[in-house]
């Protein structure tokens, strides 16, 4: 009798653990369907015009995106997929190349005065959306930032 009130008890413990938001499984599950990632900054490569940052400008420019908060999701139609990847503005975009195993992952950020807007281009798929951060809508290269 004691055994079978103990293993219930055991039993019942690690359900509880698993279930409960902070755990790692649901964590990682939440983590799946997240739109605006956090990036390492040793994993990524940021470029400008063409030109990568130096690494202290990298890492400055890595926080700031990760310390941005995610406004809305633009939904894109099929055969508008262009137009997210090459708007009419004259507004040159920072872009984050991400390399994960396999997997490559290109971001365009664009800088507004009141907003930004992120392109996450991953395999065949587009997505657009709107981030608030005054530190990306006011970040400005350094004199030395590029090489």
């Amino acid at each position: 009798m004691t055994w079978g009130l103990i293993l219930t008890v055991v039993i019942g413990s690690i359900v509880k653990l698993i279930m409960s938001p902070p755990s790692i499984a649901v964590a990682w599950t939440v983590s799946k369907f997240e739109l605006h990632k956090k990036l390492n900054a040793k994993d990524v490569t940021v470029t400008y015009n063409g030109k990568n940052l130096e690494e202290a400008e990298k890492n400055r420019f890595t926080d700031y995106f990760n310390q941005a908060s995610f406004l809305k999701k633009h939904y894109i139609f099929p055969g508008n997929e262009k137009l997210f990847l090459e708007p009419e503005s004259n507004v040159t975009p920072y872009v984050i190349n991400q390399k994960k195993g396999n997997k490559d992952i290109h971001f365009l950020v664009f800088n507004y005065d009141n907003h930004v807007d992120v392109v996450k281009k991953y395999k065949d798929k587009v997505v657009s959306y709107s981030v608030s951060s005054d530190y990306l809508q006011n970040y400005s290269l350094s004199t030395e930032g590029l090489h």
